[in-house]
């Protein structure tokens, strides 16, 4: 999702906007301090006040994006009836957002692929909010009664993971609303061996 940069935000919050923006669109390589800068319209003073490095943005970036995310996830799992129903609902939200006009896939997997080493701020946010992810997916599988908790939230972690990367790959028009049907089977599957 692209932020925009709205008035009347403090200096902080206008330069996050604007590298929330930058990144999510460019990438992290991409965008300079020197960009971000002009385009919040704050002096470099500014920004290294509230930053110390590049790397500290774009942590602080995925921080506030972690939080974006699970206030909206939360509200799409809400509307599941059951365990089972607030999994689908789970997918089945990953799967709008991946095949809307302005998705560009997950900001997570980005960070990872542009930062491979784990010790990077911004790989260590990403992999905290992955874990996070998994916990929760495997909370809903445990709160349903279903076989292998842990292995079903990995099975469907890596199908809303490929949601966000065909997002990427193939925009708005890409495969990704397939997650919805093979979560359902999967989730069947889990159902169906407890017995």
């Amino acid at each position: 999702m692209e932020t925009v940069v709205r008035p009347g935000r403090s200096a902080r919050d206008r330069i996050l906007d604007m590298a929330s923006s930058l990144f999510y669109r460019d990438g992290y390589h991409a965008v300079g301090i020197d960009t971000i800068v002009a385009e919040s319209g704050v002096a470099k003073m500014t920004l290294y006040r509230h930053f110390a490095s590049k790397d500290d943005l774009i942590a602080a970036y995925l921080e506030r994006s972690n939080a974006e995310y699970w206030r909206w996830l939360d509200g799409e799992i809400a509307r599941g009836s059951d365990p089972t129903a607030k999994l689908i609902a789970a997918c089945d939200a990953v799967a709008r957002q991946a095949t809307s006009a302005g998705c560009l896939g997950c900001t997570f997997q980005a960070v990872a692929s542009e930062f491979p080493r784990f010790d990077h701020p911004g790989r260590r946010v990403a992999l905290a909010h992955k874990r996070q992810v998994l916990e929760r997916l495997a909370g809903l599988a445990r709160d349903g009664g279903l076989r292998d908790p842990d292995g079903l939230a990995a099975q469907l972690l890596l199908l809303m993971d490929g949601a966000w990367a065909a997002a990427r790959m193939f925009g708005p028009g890409s495969h990704a609303t397939a997650v919805v049907e093979a979560a359902r089977t999967l989730i069947e599957a889990h159902a169906a061996r407890q017995a």
